[in-house]
């Protein structure tokens, strides 16, 4: 049997084809695995659709809720922008600079917009939006920078949206969702949710003083909320979104809303005066001589300097301060107003800032040695001009 030798020059050339061979096979695997994907597009874009929708089902009830709130009170939520007049001295032309922008609400069909004082301090000139992008210009009705309220007023011929219904403040408890409407840093007639952190906080007001008994929610509040409303879940105004915690200037869900039992008590009396008026027990008194007086006799409260005749206070038959042999007599020193501490000035007026006139209220009396109670009408200041 005969064997054939294959030259070696042959054998080299076939290895070297093979070898050719297995190289550009495996560049070719590579590059279309590389190219799976456009290949595979190419291929099948005939076939290319949008893909089916999945049906979403009913809105959650609190999501159709929160929804209805929305839609309900926006249309009565407007936004506000102020100006201030500016003269020049050297050529005496005037000039409108823009001072700030915030937001507000309709408080009745006659035209009339409830926000924060702030919003048009040191401004000469306010313009009302409403939601559907109507412009109006506002007169100033009314503010009590204590209380950081004012009243605009807009005339609206036609289609005024309807005033945000009102519910009430001194039922309200810590966990409850609250709803946040307004215009925060100009993005128009944005909703924000949360609950009432706390209840009864205090902040500084414009004209000095504390405001009392605010509302604290961790719903976002930023600057241009202020004026807004703030809603239960019901959609009824508990409160006016009215400043915030914040070493960043924006919110760190801490904010704080003026309760609605005290905007319902100030906003009829500005509309009507153009100016608020607390009701009056018919005492006189002065911290200065309170404190010197307390330290004194070390005692605490509020001491009747004098009782003005006729008023509540005198026909309750509180006594004041007398003289007697070069020096004061003690008369009566008032600790609690309906259960409530007093201690200074400022509480005392703080608490009476939240009653009406014809309202009582019980005091309780640090008379000599004895506690006393009784009941004291409230009267307007305008009955003993």
């Amino acid at each position: 049997m005969k064997v054939l030798n294959t030259p070696p020059s042959i054998t080299k050339i076939m290895l070297k084809h093979l070898l050719n061979i297995t190289v550009w096979t495996i560049v070719l695997l590579i590059i279309l695995f590389i190219s799976k994907p456009y290949i595979k597009g190419w291929l099948l874009e005939e076939n290319v659709a949008s893909r089916a929708v999945t049906e979403r089902g009913d809105f959650l009830s609190d999501e159709r809720n929160t929804i209805g709130i929305f839609q309900r009170t926006n249309p009565s939520v407007v936004f506000i922008s102020t100006t201030e007049t500016r003269i020049n001295p050297w050529n005496r032309t005037t000039s409108e600079i823009p001072t700030g922008t915030g937001s507000g609400f309709i408080w009745d069909n006659k035209g009339h917009v409830v926000t924060n004082f702030h919003v048009i301090k040191n401004s000469s000139f306010a313009s009302i939006q409403l939601s559907d992008q109507r412009t109006y210009n506002a007169t100033l009705v009314g503010a009590s920078p204590r209380h950081d309220l004012a009243v605009l007023k807009i005339n609206v011929p036609i289609d005024i949206p309807a005033p945000v219904p009102i519910g009430t403040s001194k039922d309200l408890l810590v966990g409850q969702k609250v709803y946040a409407i307004g215009n925060p840093f100009g993005l128009d007639y944005t909703l924000t949710t949360g609950i009432i952190s706390a209840l009864g906080r205090s902040i500084d007001s414009e004209a000095g003083g504390r405001i009392e008994s605010l509302i604290q929610t961790d719903a976002a509040i930023n600057p241009g909320n202020s004026g807004g409303p703030l809603l239960d879940s019901a959609g009824r105004l508990i409160g006016i979104n009215t400043a915030i915690f914040s070493p960043s200037g924006s919110s760190s869900g801490i904010g704080f809303a003026i309760p609605v039992d005290n905007v319902n008590r100030v906003i009829p009396q500005l509309i009507a005066t153009g100016r608020y008026t607390r009701p009056v027990l018919g005492v006189q008194m002065d911290e200065r001589y309170n404190t010197a007086i307390k330290r004194r006799y070390d005692i605490d409260g509020v001491v009747v300097l004098a009782v003005t005749p006729n008023s509540g206070a005198d026909r309750a038959g509180l006594i004041s301060l007398k003289q007697q042999n070069g020096s004061g007599a003690l008369g009566d020193v008032i600790q609690q107003i309906n259960g409530r501490v007093v201690n200074t000035v400022d509480d005392f007026l703080d608490i009476l800032d939240e009653y009406n006139a014809g309202d009582e209220v019980e005091l309780t009396l640090l008379r000599g040695n004895a506690t006393v109670k009784v009941v004291v009408p409230l009267t307007s200041p305008q009955n003993y001009r």
